[in-house]
């Protein structure tokens, strides 16, 4: 017999709540009838005990620190595959066969390339643009290049061709807006790379030079990709998911995405790393008078990369990240980088102090990913382009579910706090 709860309302009213339980035993109450019933609704600021869905994408236990996708603990993916194959698996559902992933691989190397016309809209932005700017209204402009996928009632085949478009192009518009930022020659994706190696490729390449691709390097973005690659119902996904949920296309979910990402409260925390980073090399690199400023409690100074809103013990994605961050500036010959020694020193502070331990404020996957992109020499306003490159099959594989299963557009209710009713005053007698 299923379990339910029991609400008593004011007047001696009551109603019976249905519970849900998840596949890793996480239950709710169904209120789906509440307002109904009672005329009442909830208040939940920030949706932060609401659950808005029901989804078998990810499944995420702050508690635990455990992060899996589609049930694939996200360790055993960062090591064992690559970034296109937990696409795949977040998208559809199960890991590929060889030749599905041969497939969709191949399909993605095909579409890799954008419209001409796309080079004028570039040009038409301003050289101050942030990249997010430009990356979620280019995102959003592939409907005018492709205005089928404006159709709610696409067939199969024809929304499998709009994620392999979205998946191929966003990584050279990624690419190009950073080109374009900084004045150089854009580069055209290769074909004979794979995923990773053609974006650093259209990254950081020029035509006056040959460009040697770093396995260390392609190896780091990979995993950083991976990581990023879905996390669950956060302010972007959710938003992707509203939008998606009016029938919006594909491509203006997505834009949307982009831009909740771009929010610092979501997505700029790697970059305010090496903001913090930098900003106490130039006090002089004296780390323990930032851990004491972070300690106290009337100092509004904050260590940027340390603790998680979800993970209460550690993030899994910072053990697997720190390895990697670790090869890639070895590999790239920054060991005594004084930015790393800070960060080092900051890091230790966090495993050893009981003060940082008793908080949990544990290095996250933020701190390692800024100081990897640092070090491949990204600016720090291209950080969350790259966060927005890993997260998009997330986005995608959210969108995807939420039209499979038919969910209702979605009309958050509220409790109205305002005036009440009042009569017009005319101009004369204000």
């Amino acid at each position: 017999m299923a379990e339910t709860a029991e609400l008593n309302l004011p007047g001696g009213q009551s109603i019976t709540l249905p519970i849900i339980e998840g596949t890793e035993h996480e239950k709710a109450f169904d209120i789906s009838k509440l307002r109904d019933q009672t005329g009442y609704v909830t208040l939940d600021p920030g949706y932060k005990n609401t659950g808005a869905t029901k989804s078998a994408i990810t499944f995420l236990d702050g508690e635990e620190g455990i992060l899996r996708y589609r049930g694939y603990p996200i360790e055993q993916l960062a090591e064992k595959s690559s970034f296109l194959e937990v696409a795949y698996l977040l998208i559809y559902g199960h890991l590929p066969t060889e030749a599905e992933l041969k497939d969709f691989s191949g399909q993605i190397t095909k579409h890799t390339l954008v419209h001409e016309d796309m080079r004028k809209i570039f040009d038409g932005f301003p050289s101050s643009t942030h990249p997010m700017a430009i990356l979620s209204s280019l995102t959003c402009a592939l409907t005018g290049f492709y205005p089928e996928s404006i159709n709610p009632n696409q067939s199969t085949e024809e929304i499998d061709l709009t994620i392999v478009r979205l998946m191929a192009k966003m990584s050279t518009i990624a690419a190009w807006t950073y080109k374009n930022s900084v004045g150089h020659p854009l580069n055209y994706p290769r074909n004979d790379l794979d995923y990773a190696s053609n974006f650093l490729y259209m990254m950081f390449s020029f035509p006056t030079e040959k460009y040697e691709v770093n396995p260390v390097v392609v190896a780091a973005i990979n995993k950083l990709l991976i990581l990023h690659a879905d996390h669950e119902q956060n302010c972007s996904t959710s938003t992707v998911r509203l939008v998606g949920s009016a029938n919006a296309s594909l491509y203006g979910s997505v834009s949307a995405g982009i831009n909740a990402l771009w929010g610092p409260l979501h997505g700029g925390a790697n970059q305010e790393v090496i903001e913090m980073l930098e900003a106490i090399e130039k006090d002089g690199g004296d780390t323990s008078k930032f851990i004491n400023k972070a300690k106290d409690k009337n100092d509004s100074f904050r260590l940027m990369g340390f603790g998680h809103r979800v993970y209460k013990n550690f993030d899994p994605r910072a053990k697997i990240i720190k390895v990697a961050a670790d090869e890639v500036l070895k590999a790239l010959g920054l060991e005594d980088s004084p930015l790393l020694k800070i960060a080092q020193e900051l890091e230790q502070a966090a495993l050893t102090d009981q003060y940082f331990i008793e908080r949990k404020l544990y290095p996250n996957v933020d701190f390692y990913s800024g100081i990897i992109y640092k070090a491949l020499g990204i600016p720090t306003e291209m950080f969350t382009v790259m966060f927005a490159l890993g997260r998009l099959p997330g986005w995608i594989a959210q969108w995807k579910e939420m039209r499979e299963n038919k969910e209702p557009i979605g009309r958050p209710r509220q409790i109205y706090v305002g005036e009440t009713e009042r009569n017009y005053v005319p101009m004369s007698a204000r």
